[in-house]
């Protein structure tokens, strides 16, 4: 169990997807407040406010209108106020090379969309432990990407 409520940004642009993420993060019992964004340039616009929150986690799905995950992993890693936070790249995408370039880019984890709503939860739990106990190395490519298992 979190011991502080977690602020989670989440930028997708399916809503669908984001509507599950919620759904799920409402099932796993863990302390968490969500902002969602559907593109790149909403969110970016939003970490930059100085009048708002930083949040504790980002996720990023790769493939987004106006501004993917890629190019907001760029721009929030160039940001001193921003380089700290956590960031998930959260998609379908699968890519070896994809996965070694975000990750050398600053990407704390890779989450890949599940095919269940029980596999979100697992996976959701799994990479919110992580953020919560502030992993700050960047892990080896076994434990970069997060798998439900």
């Amino acid at each position: 169990m979190l011991q502080k409520p977690l602020l989670i940004y989440l930028a997708d642009d399916d809503n669908e997807d984001r509507m599950l993420f919620k759904e799920a993060l409402d099932e796993i019992n863990m302390e968490v407040y969500i902002k969602d964004f559907d593109n790149g340039v909403t969110l970016m616009e939003h970490l930059l406010m100085t009048d708002q929150p930083l949040p504790d986690a980002i996720y990023l799905d790769l493939n987004m209108p106006l501004m993917n995950g890629e190019e907001c992993l760029i721009d929030i890693r160039n940001e001193p106020q921003l380089s700290q936070i956590p960031i998930i790249i959260y998609s379908t995408y699968v890519d070896e090379a994809m996965i070694d370039r975000l990750q050398k880019k600053g990407a704390n984890w890779y989450l890949m969309k599940p095919n269940s709503f029980e596999e979100l939860k697992n996976l959701l739990r799994k990479s919110l432990n992580y953020v919560h106990i502030e992993l700050k190395d960047t892990p080896p490519l076994s434990e970069f990407i997060i798998t439900a298992s």
